[in-house]
């Protein structure tokens, strides 16, 4: 991964029906004609399972590219109905997978299967987009950096590299809220990644918009952002990457 290459990545979440196409096409054909920036930055999309493969296959020589919102934590085939394995994302045509986030730590992901995850899906040539944050009783006892360093330690694997691993610092508290650090935390924060997790790509995400991305523009160190209901809207991710570049 170049360095100077900036990511949008967008999350859909439980989103998405074949005629959703009609969003990516103008995403696409926006990136398609961006002369003057798209060679710096990368647009990546996830959609939910029930639409990947046909979305990977429909992208795969276009100008974004399709990842996956999750994996289970064993690999190939088995007996664990609605699971769907790394292999299988893999085979479906996507190139990334989102690990780690929020929403599946929720659901019961501990440090044990979020490491299955990750070294399954690196074993899958996936890249992982994993996902990092504090809640806001943590944020409020100042417990960020403690918070985030074990996420990185515990759960990342040997195998990940700055190569096939991007860290998303997705703060819980300001998902869907509104809210967002000030650009003087953020930028300590992704500084504090970075001493971890050496030489990564850090993301920022939670309630990006076209608004709260200006804020954000001065962060040189700041690698790109994961969007989220913004992601949802071809509009409104455009207007993000067009902010950005303003």
């Amino acid at each position: 991964m170049a360095n100077n290459i900036k990511y949008f990545i967008g999350n859909w979440k439980m989103f998405g029906v074949p005629k959703s196409i009609k969003i990516l096409n103008k995403v696409n054909n926006f990136v398609r004609l961006d002369k003057k920036n798209s060679r710096n930055y990368k647009v990546v999309i996830t959609p939910p399972f029930t639409i990947l493969e046909a979305f990977s296959r429909y992208y795969k020589k276009k100008s974004i590219t399709i990842g996956a919102q999750n994996c289970y934590h064993k690999d190939n085939f088995g007996s664990y109905t609605g699971a769907i394995s790394p292999y299988m994302i893999k085979v479906s045509g996507a190139k990334y997978v989102i690990i780690g986030h929020s929403d599946n730590r929720a659901d019961g992901d501990t440090d044990k299967i979020l490491r299955e995850k990750i070294s399954f899906a690196l074993n899958n040539n996936l890249k992982i987009i994993y996902c990092i944050g504090e809640n806001k009783i943590e944020k409020a006892k100042k417990k960020t950096f403690s918070v985030l360093k074990k996420q990185l330690l515990r759960v990342l694997t040997k195998k990940s590299n700055s190569n096939n691993t991007i860290v998303a610092y997705e703060p819980i508290w300001s998902i869907g809220t509104g809210k967002t650090p000030t650009s003087n935390d953020l930028e300590k924060t992704v500084a504090f990644i970075k001493r971890i997790f050496k030489n990564s790509k850090v993301l920022y995400g939670g309630s990006v918009d076209g608004s709260s991305v200006i804020n954000f523009k001065s962060l040189d160190d700041l690698d790109g952002f994961l969007i989220g209901g913004a992601s949802k809207s071809s509009k409104k991710f455009i207007d993000i990457i067009k902010n950005y570049y303003r």
